[in-house]
């Protein structure tokens, strides 16, 4: 039975990821000049650490030299790449729209869904579809809406650098968060 490069890396890499309690989102391999780049996307409710993403590729790496395994990856260099899917990612799955409960999100939907665009904070997710509070627009108070995730054709998080923290009854400002620079 033969399997893909996907497949193979998924199946070799799900364990490790899995024991840090990690979700595996996604595995690409792209070339890059010479090399190519191995990136492993993983998330999980709380986030990810940038120590856990460091942990975890020492760990892939280590995996990926092992013997036996290298055929993996096949011949010539590669760079690995361990990151969290960013704050504006795609939601396309389920787990996805329950870690965006309280997140704005444009959703492009569906002609099933009256098509068109809706910039809406999800307020609960069920098996079905979301609900929804749609912004009141110059000075009209929110609505509420329910859309069934087959009316989503896309759907992605929009940064808010004012929003309302999930459990407080406070900004968070821009200037209060930390960014990290390469140097």
């Amino acid at each position: 039975m033969s399997t893909t490069q996907s497949e193979r890396l998924r199946g070799l890499l799900e364990p490790l990821v899995g024991a840090k309690e990690l979700d595996l989102e996604e595995i690409t391999v792209t070339p890059a000049g010479k090399r190519r780049v191995l990136r492993v996307v993983v998330d999980s409710e709380e986030g990810v650490q940038l120590d856990t993403c460091a942990e975890l590729s020492r760990e892939i790496s280590e995996k990926l030299d092992e013997p036996g395994n290298s055929a993996v990856m096949g011949n010539g260099e590669y760079v690995l790449e361990v990151t969290s899917p960013g704050a504006d990612r795609p939601l396309t799955e389920h787990r996805h729209y329950v870690r965006a409960i309280g997140r704005l999100v444009k959703f492009h939907l569906t002609e099933g869904g009256k098509g068109g665009e809706l910039i809406a904070r999800i307020l609960e997710v069920d098996d079905e579809g979301l609900d929804l509070e749609v912004p009141g627009v110059k000075g009209r108070k929110p609505t509420s809406r329910r859309i069934t995730f087959d009316s989503v054709a896309k759907a992605r998080v929009e940064i808010e650098f004012n929003r309302k923290s999930k459990n407080e009854d406070v900004d968070v400002d821009a200037e209060d968060v930390d960014v990290e620079k390469e140097a």
